[in-house]
């Protein structure tokens, strides 16, 4: 299963990225996340700027990149349908063997986008995805 979860980019180059995911009540993991107080959960918000960092890292001219390491993640305010989560990703610097560092903030846009609290902050890194030869199975 995939999920997008970014509906526009209103920024991109290769330092920045800004993007904004409108959350309804259609999206079919709010049933279970909770009953009775539907929101986005914090993971989908992590994978939010994880997917606003792939496309800023395009700029970059690196692709097929993916999730490395997650560092002070911090989270305040909930979102929950008919709000939006505006993401903006700073690149921070390349580290070693082609892993970048990069700084997410998700901040919630209420009542049409003049109320605003933050949801989520945090680091974290992004690297090429490893392809891996499988093992084989003794006696297989």
């Amino acid at each position: 299963m995939h999920f997008r979860l970014i509906d526009h980019i209103l920024e991109s180059g290769p330092d920045r990225v800004v993007a904004i995911k409108n959350v309804t009540a259609a999206e079919e993991y709010l049933r279970d996340h909770f009953p009775g107080f539907p929101v986005l959960p914090g993971v989908f918000m992590i994978e939010g700027m994880v997917q606003a960092a792939r496309h800023m890292l395009e700029h970059r001219g690196m692709n097929r990149m993916v999730l490395g390491e997650v560092k002070g993640v911090k989270y305040g305010s909930f979102v929950r349908p008919g709000e939006a989560l505006r993401i903006e990703v700073l690149f921070e610097k390349e580290l070693e063997s082609g892993v970048f560092a990069v700084k997410g903030t998700g901040v919630v846009l209420k009542h049409g986008g003049n109320e605003q609290e933050t949801a989520v902050t945090g680091r974290f890194t992004m690297r090429a995805v490893r392809m891996e030869v499988p093992a084989v199975v003794a006696g297989a």
